[in-house]
C-alpha cells in the first residue's frame, strides 16, 4: 500500500472540482468528497501566490469542525496571475473571453496550493505549500476562444481555462514546472505531506 499511515484513517477531500478528484485518486486514495460554500475572499494586504496559500487554509478552517482523531481533510486553491494581476474564476462568457485575450501569446504562473488537516493533541494541524508553474500560451484567434468558451464553460476554472482540455492541447507551447499544479493540485506535495502525518 502506498500509505499505509493512512489504513485506519477517513480521507475528505474538501472541493467540488472534479480535478481535485481525479488527481487525488491518482495517488491511489478513494477520498470522502465533502462540499461547503466557502467566502474565498481574500485581504488586500495578500498578493500573488500567497493568495493560494490563503485561500487554501480558510478552506481548510472551514472544516475544522468535522474534524474526527482519525479523519485527513485535504484543500486546496489555484490562481492564475498574469504580471500583478489576480485572473479569478469568470462569471460570464464577456468576462472569459477577456481573460483568454489577455493569456493569449504570454506567459503567465499558475499557484496552487495544498494543505492536509489532522488532529494532533486535540488540535487542528495544518500542513500547507504553493507550488507555482510558468504556462505560455500560443495566440488565440477569437474564433478558438469564442468556440473554446462555448463548448467548455471554464466557469470553475481560475483564469478561465483548463489544461486538460481543448485549451491546453491547442493553446500551451510551454509548461515550466508540474503540469498537475496547472490542473489545479500539486500532487508531488501531497504525496510528501500524506507520508508525514
Amino acid at each position: 500500500m502506498l500509505y499505509p499511515n493512512l489504513i485506519s484513517k477517513r480521507v475528505i477531500l474538501a472541493s467540488k472540482s472534479p480535478r481535485r478528484l481525479e488527481l487525488v485518486r491518482g495517488l491511489e486514495i478513494e477520498p470522502e468528497v465533502i462540499v461547503r460554500d466557502i467566502d474565498e475572499s481574500y485581504p488586500p494586504s495578500v498578493m500573488g501566490a500567497a493568495v493560494a496559500e490563503y485561500v487554501t487554509r480558510v478552506k481548510a478552517t472551514a472544516f475544522t469542525d468535522i474534524l474526527g482523531v482519525n479523519d485527513v481533510i485535504i484543500t486546496g486553491d489555484t490562481v492564475v496571475l498574469l504580471d500583478d494581476e489576480i485572473l479569478e474564476k469568470p462569471s460570464d462568457f464577456e468576462q472569459a473571453a477577456l481573460m483568454l485575450s489577455k493569456l493569449s501569446g504570454r506567459t503567465h504562473v499558475v499557484a496552487s496550493g495544498v494543505a492536509v488537516t489532522t488532529l494532533r493533541g486535540g488540535k487542528a494541524e495544518t500542513l500547507c505549500e504553493v507550488d507555482t508553474c510558468e504556462v505560455t500560451f500560443e495566440e488565440l484567434t477569437d474564433e478558438m476562444i469564442s468556440h473554446y468558451i462555448d463548448a467548455y464553460e471554464p466557469f470553475d476554472k481560475a483564469g478561465s481555462y483548463g489544461v486538460q482540455d481543448l485549451i491546453g492541447f491547442t493553446g500551451v507551447s510551454s509548461i515550466h514546472g508540474s503540469f498537475y499544479t496547472v490542473m489545479g493540485l500539486p500532487v508531488h506535495i501531497l504525496h510528501r505531506m500524506l507520508h508525514k502525518i
